[in-house]
């Protein structure tokens, strides 16, 4: 059997399939419901995303991590809706800082209105994000203000960079905990904790989530060099392209940095210059799937998936506890 899910999650559970394909659809009601407004243009750019798609990677956590306590609790789909609202609303925002023209396959919010309108649509889904966490009291509202908080810290540090001395690794790694980590570890956390689990469940759950988001998106960096097709719709190179540092290229600046190979130093120049053109940009991602630098941000992805496993040992086996250790084999699959 098969959940509606990223990664095509297999489920081996009918019981539990039909709870987590329920919440997914009510889920995807809620957020429907939640970008409505009374101003038909704000509906439509509220909803840009939303009708695009997406994996939905949060919410199915949320259903997941509700497994361990009551996953009919009342607060369950809300809290689900709430982190996927301002993980949406965190695009608009991102697609404008990095002048994106495409996301999900359509084009970007900022391409169809323009700037001021996209990070306006995106202040519009976190106040109604806002709006439906206040219903889930005040515990839950604290939690999430510390979860945007490190959100927003993650991507000042990535905008700002490593200071002087810092590894920029270590700080990749950081901001890539504040940035992803932190929202994945909230879907887990609110999705045990709205269905009533023990305390050291919703901690160990929180904990697995944290880790599991570094994964994910330390498969997207390796995905962006290593596919010939990117599952999230952008195309290979897209990141190298537009100059993002992602784990394999600070890997090898530190390679350059450290040896002074020639090989090293060709490339780097290579991945540091134009890549607007086809045939340059092209040669970079060949020789970038060739270095061992590419095999070395693989590497620290199974390490994050494997840390995400191990944190859920002491939980109660079961089929959700299977389902979310499948999720660390997805993501290791994604990046290879």
């Amino acid at each position: 059997m098969t959940v509606v899910g990223p990664f095509g999650l297999s489920v081996r559970d009918q019981a539990l399939e039909a709870d987590v394909q329920t919440g997914l659809a009510a889920v995807e009601a809620g957020l429907l419901d939640a970008t409505k407004s009374d101003v038909p243009f704000i509906t439509e750019a509220a909803q840009h995303l939303v009708l695009a798609g997406g994996k939905r990677f949060r919410p199915l956590l949320v259903m997941l991590a509700a497994q361990f306590g009551d996953p009919y609790a009342p607060g369950v789909v809300p809290s689900a809706v709430v982190v996927e609202l301002t993980h949406l609303a965190t695009l608009y925002h991102d697609d404008v800082m990095d002048e994106a023209t495409v996301r999900r396959g359509v084009p970007s919010a900022n391409t169809r209105w323009g700037n001021s309108l996209a990070v306006l649509t995106g202040d519009f889904l976190f106040a109604r994000a806002s709006h439906t966490l206040a219903d889930l009291g005040p515990e839950a509202v604290r939690i999430q203000s510390e979860a945007f908080e490190r959100l927003v810290t993650g991507q000042i540090l990535e905008t700002a960079g490593p200071q002087e001395g810092r590894d920029p690794v270590a700080h990749y790694l950081d901001v890539l905990a504040g940035k992803t980590g932190s929202l994945v570890a909230v879907s887990c956390r609110f999705g045990a904790m709205m269905a009533g689990a023990d305390e050291s469940v919703v901690d160990i759950l929180t904990q697995y989530g944290e880790r599991l988001g570094v994964a994910f998106q330390l498969a997207d960096d390796v995905l962006d060099i290593a596919s010939d097709s990117h599952e999230s719709g952008k195309t290979p190179g897209t990141d190298l392209r537009e100059g993002v540092p992602t784990l394999p290229v600070l890997y090898l600046r530190a390679a350059a940095a450290a040896h002074g190979r020639p090989e090293d130093l060709e490339l780097l120049a290579l991945v540091d210059g134009d890549l607007t053109d086809d045939a340059r940009h092209a040669e970079a991602l060949r020789r970038l799937r060739l270095h061992p630098a590419l095999e070395q941000a693989r590497r620290d992805t199974l390490r994050y998936a494997e840390e995400a496993r191990a944190m859920l040992a002491p939980l109660p086996g079961g089929y959700a506890k299977a389902a979310l250790e499948e999720l660390c084999d997805a993501v290791v699959h994604r990046a290879g």
